[in-house]
């Protein structure tokens, strides 16, 4: 808002007048008392009675913008100062967060905290970041890769709809779409079927799709509307008939032969179809490749794809389907992305074990844990020898939706500070001497009203 001084209306020495209301600088934070009103041209203004008073100086002159990606994000205060876009990004995933809690909380699920230390890092397949303790000094801890087995522990002791949203750790690679630490959704609801996760789902990205296109029309006017449709049914592949469509060739018997024998024929199809090799030579990673290649591709609209081999899928109950062993999971996949993982959870504690001990055989640098636990999550498993309902599990990752509804492709514009770079960085290399685009006949960015 203007404000509008006045010598004879505000009193007092010329001198003080002319150092309060001249020697401010662009940035600095003010206190100005008045009457509002309308200048004659019509403006609305704040018309002074008294002198204005600095309230905190700003030492630098703000830019008009932030060119360089990285010092953007080392210096996120100054960016979200003269960026409306990174403020608005920022307001909406608070938004996209309060509307998804609201979402759960009235179909009757609790909202619970479950543990970031622990000795075991289980829940899923990554890389932990390793810590100590002073309590536990000489033994290993590890930053939860996912809330997963703890939620599951709550169910079963009789907390049929629960639900968390927070932080998660892998100690992982860093790109457009991965941070090492991230925010999920996950929850979990006694006697819900693959269907009704899949069900549930779709409502709640329609009802998500519908609250933000609402906020960018009255808030947020500097993004764009997402052109996707969200209304069901989504779009299905099941995972082994669809893959064997794309690739024009038939996967070989995952169920019945050798680890040896199958890791062989699943190279020379690879070879065969000039698709580049993983880094890692398992049955997981080439599964999960020829997935990256084939199937994700196909996923632009909203598509589930179902039924995922056993050996992509630990933790989810196992079925027969078209005579091969499957699992009774779904993904969500939104132009190519991976936005929601979920399943029918392993209630049986013999079976877990088995597919913990399969597991095992498949580490590698990026999911080996030697130093925290055995491999198995011994005190899972006996936790669901008191009895796990069947219970379907959902997991959502919130960087990624924000990513989607905002209409970014980089997870780093979704993160208050960035992401790990930024953090590490902080004032970083370019903090001295901030690369700034300034309006043409200007001295610098200070003379800039």
């Amino acid at each position: 808002m203007q404000a509008v001084f006045n010598w004879a209306r505000v009193g007092g020495l010329k001198e003080e007048f002319h150092n309060s209301s001249m020697l401010t600088r662009i940035g600095d934070i003010v206190s100005v008392t008045g009457h509002p009103g309308r200048t004659p041209s019509g403006e609305l203004s704040l018309f002074a009675t008294t002198h204005m008073e600095l309230l905190s100086p700003c030492l630098h002159p703000p830019p008009l913008e932030i060119q360089h990606s990285e010092t953007r994000y080392q210096n996120r205060h100054v960016d979200l100062m003269v960026n409306p876009k990174a403020m608005e990004i920022l307001r909406l995933r608070s938004y996209i967060i309060q509307h998804l809690r609201e979402q759960l909380l009235q179909r009757n699920f609790l909202e619970v905290q479950t543990p970031i230390m622990s000795g075991e890092s289980g829940g899923a397949t990554a890389r932990p970041f390793l810590t100590e303790a002073t309590a536990y000094r000489g033994k290993k801890l590890a930053l939860r890769i996912a809330p997963e087995l703890w939620l599951k522990r709550l169910v079963v002791g009789g907390m049929d709809r629960i639900f968390e949203i927070g932080t998660q750790f892998r100690n992982e690679g860093i790109d457009a779409t991965h941070n090492p630490e991230f925010t999920t959704c996950e929850f979990y609801q006694a006697y819900a079927s693959l269907e009704d996760l899949i069900k549930l789902t779709e409502a709640l990205f329609l009802s998500l799709a519908n609250r933000v296109r609402k906020l960018k029309e009255d808030k947020f006017k500097n993004l764009a509307q997402l052109e996707i449709s969200f209304e069901s049914p989504f779009k299905r592949l099941e995972f082994i008939p669809a893959l064997e469509q794309a690739m024009g060739r038939m996967l070989p018997d995952l169920d019945n032969q050798a680890e040896e024998d199958v890791t062989r024929q699943l190279l020379d199809l690879m070879r065969e179809l000039d698709v580049a090799l993983p880094a890692r030579l398992t049955v997981p990673r080439i599964l999960d490749k020829l997935a990256g290649t084939y199937l994700e591709p196909l996923c632009t609209e909203p598509t589930f794809i179902t039924h995922h081999p056993e050996a992509l899928s630990p933790l989810s109950k196992s079925s027969i389907r078209n005579g091969r062993r499957v699992t009774e999971r779904v993904e969500l996949f939104i132009n190519g992305d991976e936005i929601v993982n979920a399943y029918e959870e392993e209630n049986s504690p013999t079976e877990q074990r088995k597919k913990f001990l399969t597991q095992l055989g498949w580490r590698d640098e990026e999911n080996s844990v030697p130093d925290v636990g055995n491999g198995i999550d011994e005190a899972y498993c006996t936790a669901l020898e008191w009895g796990l309902p069947p219970t379907g599990g959902w997991g959502l990752g919130v960087d990624r939706l924000c990513m989607l509804f905002a209409g970014v492709d980089k997870i780093n514009e979704v993160l208050a500070f960035g992401g790990l770079r930024g953090t590490v960085n902080q004032g970083g290399a370019h903090a001295q001497k901030v690369e700034t685009k300034v309006e043409e006949g200007r001295e610098s960015p200070g003379e800039l009203n």
